[in-house]
């Protein structure tokens, strides 16, 4: 009988080995790909280098985990659609006084469309990666669903795929506890003691990402004016570029309180402080929807709502416009709800879909 074919994404990081190694047991002929996404990797200088060290997708260890499972593997470079799709995006969101999510975009714009149709050519089943997810199948329908391991649920990162993709995805380790996944690692020989997991940027490799910015294109740096609510001038700033709402840290504004980004004003250049209570709001509208239940625009939908990864979900009405945006309203106030940044719509576990916040 015919084994079940399936492209895995391979970044070499602990999560997509552990996946292959969950594939292969699973009986599925596998086909590694990592997808070069940055910096080629400079073979004389690597072996002095540790593996985290060594590029966002560790080529080496990728390599390493698919001859030990007898499986193929290829590189493919996908630089081009990295840097128009995500980085380009990024730096644009930034110089328009927008807070990007570049995780999100990476996977909705490159990624998983890159594999999506990498098996569309080769006529595989399915498509997988390492992503703390999980898709869940009942009869002909399919619905994206948090990881079984909270602490680790990639759902949020996610929440833009096409719902037509999620037939053809597997999610090997979405099921698993991290726990788990590092101890199956440590079995198919993994160097556990070298391996990290990355909580930065991964185009941003030297300095913060307003370096990065800034070296990129120079023109961020564009003085303007620091003010109050009221319009008072508080002082001067770099470039609109270098704030986001709730940022305190470098302001280099001496009032005698502490004060924080309020919210960014692109077309006057100007950059808002305030102190922290006037942060909080109530409510915001979710734009450039990208829906895998449709009914949430049929009326109010109760449901918790992410506003970033690293927070928990905050339980909110979705009030549906004519123009095909949601008001969301939040049951108690938010803190830096930040235009740009990507609010994702829960039902418990079920990812309703979400959007860009304005």
């Amino acid at each position: 009988m015919t084994r079940p074919t399936v492209i895995l994404g391979m970044s070499g990081g602990v999560d997509s080995s552990v996946a292959a190694s969950l594939l292969v047991e699973q009986g599925f002929e596998v086909q590694g790909v990592t997808l070069q996404v940055w910096e080629q990797e400079d073979e004389s200088v690597a072996v002095s280098k540790r593996w985290q060290e060594r590029g966002c997708c560790k080529v080496g260890l990728a390599k390493y985990v698919a001859k030990r499972l007898g499986i193929a593997h290829e590189v493919i470079d996908t630089r081009v659609s990295f840097r128009t799709g995500v980085i380009d995006d990024f730096l644009s969101a930034y110089l328009a006084g927008t807070t990007p999510n570049p995780c999100v975009r990476c996977n909705e714009r490159v990624k998983i469309r890159s594999l999506y149709r990498i098996a569309e050519e080769r006529a595989a089943d399915f498509l997988a990666t390492g992503h703390y997810a999980r898709i869940v199948r009942n009869h002909n329908r399919h619905s994206l669903r948090r990881a079984n391991d909270a602490r680790k649920d990639q759902s949020y990162f996610l929440h833009r795929l096409s719902p037509a993709w999620l037939s053809r995805i597997l999610f090997p380790v979405g099921s698993m506890q991290k726990a788990e996944v590092w101890a199956r690692a440590e079995s198919i020989g993994l160097p556990a003691d070298e391996l990290k997991e990355s909580q930065e940027i991964c185009f941003v490799t030297q300095g913060s990402y307003r370096s990065f910015i800034q070296t990129e294109r120079p023109e961020s740096r564009s003085p303007g004016l620091f003010t109050d609510a009221s319009g008072n001038v508080l002082g001067h700033h770099k470039g609109i570029a270098y704030y986001t709402p709730g940022q305190r840290r470098g302001l280099g504004i001496a009032t005698g309180r502490r004060l924080y980004v309020q919210r960014v004003v692109p077309e006057t250049q100007t950059v808002v402080l305030g102190p922290e209570e006037s942060l909080l709001r109530s409510d915001c509208v979710v734009a450039d929807l990208n829906l895998f239940d449709e009914s949430v625009l049929e009326g109010p939908t109760q449901a918790e709502v992410k506003v970033r990864y690293a927070t928990p979900p905050a339980s909110a009405t979705l009030q549906p416009n004519k123009d095909r945006t949601v008001l969301v309203r939040f049951h108690t106030p938010q803190r830096a709800l930040s235009p740009g940044q990507s609010a994702v719509f829960y039902d418990g576990d079920r990812v309703l879909g979400g959007g860009i916040i304005q």
